[in-house]
């Protein structure tokens, strides 16, 4: 009965609007003299059913509803007595009759040739209409990269070149000649698509091949590849917390979408801590029995703001509270370590090169579960995830997201391998890449351009609202010639709108003017914040906060950046204002233009 009082609330006004207190106050008080409807059998009239009948709508309910009762009492007074227990059900079988005639005069169904159906193209673009209100409606530019000169592209005008800025294939391996030569031949020999998922069509001794190499770059015994690592992260997140009884979740509070969702899906608790803040991730642990299977989820690189993870200090976290690690490398692998296996793999780079195997001994070990993309830095597309023997067998057997989608090609497959065999060799393009970064960077902040302070290759330079963002897009790629997207909410928080810059080894120092001075003619023109506008207004997204700017993830050491030439000491008062400085201490990787 309780679920039928809610159901009328929702629809009436009155009930809606009324407390529980009142509507029971109601119901005990009798009913004005002279009024005698009876609802059912053990049912009287009181002061609430009096007003009820007062209601044009539920009075013609109650109004059938007595006919209905009446009729009903006949027929049963010429039965025998029934038992208690069968009464009860009919008064509840009548309360029942009550509430549905009750909901079908307030929403009566029809299906009269004259009535209009729901109108859902005028939903559409209501919503579509809060995006364009709110600034946050989404454009996507025509921009197609030309492979033999990115970071060169045309847009819809085959003769209009552009530079591009704000790519995710951070390394230029798309264009890569060795991954290009491979995936040519493969296309030749096996055709175009995967002939099915996995475990019907789908699977070929090249899947095998990548799943092996991907295993040995993060030191770990397995690995398992997905058609994206949104998917990757979706499926393994949900699939495993699922299975871990009374699983709780802890996830950091600036973690991808594809995580969300992956916790989500899992039903599983799930408890946000603040972004890179150990003290309120141990607090949050400390509250949960060490008994109960946990997740710590977090990212090495978060792609939007530059920010890197504790790796370390988590996965010492994970090892006392009794939790195991899901780590994001989705924007790091390719880009640190010896080999390209990501932060994690950096934060020990000189062991990790002199012993580039697991149980080394090393913080890639600490790590439970790696998750990766090929689509940024190794330049194709997909995703993976690696860990235990046990850990990805259970997945790839469990996981809808593995088990009911397509398999990558294998001509994608051979040019992931090919990136990542590459890519675990050569460190000139991430080096070349670092040091484009650096010199950026720092040009911008010679012009007290505001840029999001971070220790890692991304370059978000903040404007703080919406529309101003699509400005300054717009006229980068109108007037300049230079393409970077607009970042709106909610891939980040309202008034932290930013252009997110991402250099490459491909682009030059004609490139890299070019774009310097274009920010600051677009900051001139439109009178955009710097660095000392955000200071005055306390700081925002980490500019205009007096603290010291992170140290880079790659070192001066790392880098080969030496005083002097056939010495390996390093210059302490090295700095990175000028590109002759940097190019005189190190011609050999500054030179290269082609990889």
């Amino acid at each position: 009965m309780e679920a039928i009082v809610k159901q009328c609330k929702k629809a009436c006004p009155f009930l809606h609007n009324s407390t529980t207190a009142t509507l029971s106050k109601l119901s005990r008080m009798p009913a004005p003299a002279g009024f005698a409807f009876e609802v059912s059998g053990n049912v009287r009239a009181n002061a609430l059913t009096t007003m009820a009948q007062k209601c044009p709508v539920m009075g013609k309910a109650m109004a059938i509803q007595s006919k209905s009762y009446l009729r009903t009492s006949a027929r049963l007074a010429k039965q025998p007595t029934l038992p208690l227990k069968q009464a009860a059900l009919i008064n509840n079988e009548n309360e029942a009759r009550v509430a549905a005639a009750v909901m079908a005069a307030l929403h009566p169904t029809t299906h009269s040739t004259h009535s209009r159906p729901f109108d859902y193209e005028t939903l559409y673009k209501s919503e579509l209409e809060k995006k364009h209100q709110d600034k946050s409606y989404r454009y996507f530019n025509n921009i197609n990269r030309l492979a033999k000169q990115f970071p060169k592209a045309h847009t819809a005008n085959l003769q209009e070149e552009v530079t591009v800025w704000c790519s995710n294939d951070y390394l230029g391996m798309g264009r890569n000649p060795l991954v290009l030569e491979s995936m040519q031949k493969t296309m030749n020999k096996y055709g175009a698509g995967a002939g099915g998922t996995r475990n019907i069509a789908g699977n070929c001794n090249l899947h095998l091949q990548l799943e092996t190499e991907l295993a040995d770059l993060h030191h770990k015994p397995a690995a398992l590849v997905f058609s994206s690592c949104y998917v990757a992260n979706d499926a393994t997140l949900s699939t495993l917390a699922s299975k871990l009884p009374g699983c709780v979740i802890f996830s950091d509070a600036s973690n991808h979408a594809s995580m969300i969702q992956g916790i989500k899906h899992s039903g599983a608790k799930k408890t946000i801590f603040k972004h890179n803040d150990l003290q309120d991730l141990e607090t949050k642990l400390q509250s949960v029995d060490i008994r109960i299977p946990k997740i710590i989820a977090f990212e090495s690189v978060y792609s939007m703001s530059g920010s890197v993870g504790h790796i370390e200090e988590i996965c010492n976290l994970a090892k006392k509270y009794g939790a195991i690690t899901f780590l994001d490398e989705v924007h790091a692998v390719g880009m640190y370590g010896p080999r390209g296996a990501g932060v994690a793999e950096h934060l020990d780079f000189d062991l990790n090169a002199r012993y580039p195997h697991g149980n080394n001994g090393g913080i890639l070990d600490k790590v439970d579960i790696i998750s990766g993309t090929l689509g940024k830095a190794f330049g194709v597309v997909g995703g993976y995830i690696a860990g235990s023997a046990a850990l990805i067998d259970m997945i790839r057997s469990y996981a809808p997201g593995f088990i009911f989608t397509t398999s990558l090609p294998p001509v994608v497959v051979s040019g992931a391998k090919t990136s990542i065999q590459y890519l675990k060799e050569s460190t000139k393009e991430r080096e070349k890449q670092q040091l484009n970064t650096r010199l950026l960077k720092s040009r911008l902040a010679q012009l007290n351009i505001p840029v999001v302070p971070n220790p890692s290759h991304i370059v978000p330079v903040l404007v703080g609202e919406a529309e101003a963002c699509k400005v300054a897009s717009d006229q980068l790629l109108r007037e300049h010639g230079i393409y970077v997207q607009s970042i709106n909410y909610p891939t980040v928080s309202k008034g932290e709108e930013r252009l997110r810059i991402t250099p490459t080894p491909g682009h030059n120092e004609q490139m890299t003017n070019h774009l310097v001075d274009a920010l600051e003619n677009i900051w001139r023109k439109n009178g955009f914040k710097r660095v000392n506008d955000w200071k005055n207004e306390g700081g925002r997204a980490g500019v205009g906060i007096n603290a010291p700017n992170p140290k880079p993830i790659w070192t001066d050491a790392q880098l080969r950046l030496v005083s002097g030439r056939g010495t390996t000491e390093i210059n302490p008062n090295l700095v990175f204002n000028d590109r002759a400085a940097v190019s005189e201490n190190n011609p050999q990787v500054m030179g290269i233009t082609t990889y």
